[in-house]
């Protein structure tokens, strides 16, 4: 191949490497949404409305992944009634700010006997696993898990992921045209995953910002929160380093936590909240 064609090859490629990110960018910037608890303005994937519909499409396939739900009544009353504590409370707390909360929170405890984890779906899905429901000591440490949960769901986490990571692949696939091979592909989508974790470490301390209010506002100690991280610290022994994990370690997120509570009670946390 003679220099000059070779040198227009790659012209084109740039140019068209050029155009893909432009419209990638253009997309990502031009998704914003109104936050309607927080009145933020994000940049999102898709409307509330469709945030909740994938999490009803996708919970059936998440709770068979973790064995079902736990034939328990009992043990499944206990979730959705303090679940239920931390969403009243939301939901008067936003009526006052003349705000509504639009997503319905169903609360599941799955059977799962190993898994020590919980998580949210976009749209309000909530799962706690028996492994980690069976090590939790009280009602405020029940409390601070799923309130960290509805965060996720409440700070839009999942729909703002999407949309990161549509502008992720879209780089990726600008710098794969302009490189010319698979190894700068590749490259580029290592880099777009380290950018990712960062997003994901910070939406996780969000969360525990979340879980210390709704559970203050619901009549439970916060402090319940620090119980939860020692659990988690004992299940996940030495765990992989926290650079490489979207999960900030649990004995950072204890240092975060206690500086969110004083925060949140300047005065110290009144006496008389459930532990």
């Amino acid at each position: 191949m003679s220099p000059m064609r070779s040198s227009g090859s790659w012209k084109t490629r740039l140019v068209i490497a050029a155009i893909i990110a432009f419209f990638a960018i253009a997309s990502y910037y031009m998704s914003t949404d109104k936050n309607p608890v927080t009145g933020e303005a994000q940049r999102v994937a898709m409307t509330t409305d469709q945030e909740i519909a994938l999490g009803l499409q996708a919970a059936p396939e998440m709770i068979a992944q973790h064995g079902g739900e736990l034939p328990d009544r009992n043990a499944q009353a206990l979730v959705d009634q303090i679940g239920g504590q931390l969403l009243q409370a939301l939901n008067r707390d936003l009526a006052q700010q003349g705000r509504e909360n639009p997503f319905p929170f169903e609360f599941h405890l799955l059977a799962d006997p190993k898994t020590v984890n919980a998580f949210a779906l976009p749209g309000g899905q909530v799962f706690v696993t028996a492994a980690l429901f069976r090590d939790l000591e009280t009602e405020g440490q029940l409390a601070g898990v799923l309130g960290h949960e509805m965060g996720h769901v409440l700070s839009r986490h999942g729909a703002q992921q999407m949309a990161k990571q549509n502008l992720t692949q879209g780089l990726v696939g600008a710098a794969g045209v302009a490189g010319g091979d698979a190894n700068s592909a590749r490259m580029a989508q290592l880099v777009g995953q380290f950018v990712n974790m960062k997003y994901g470490r910070e939406d996780e301390l969000e969360s525990d910002q979340w879980g210390v209010r709704l559970m203050g506002m619901a009549g439970y100690d916060p402090n319940a929160m620090i119980g939860v991280m020692e659990v988690l610290e004992r299940a996940g022994g030495e765990g992989p380093p926290e650079f490489l994990s979207t999960h900030p370690k649990p004995a950072n997120r204890v240092i975060y936590i206690k500086q969110v509570i004083k925060e949140e009670y300047p005065n110290g946390v009144p006496a008389g909240l459930k532990p």
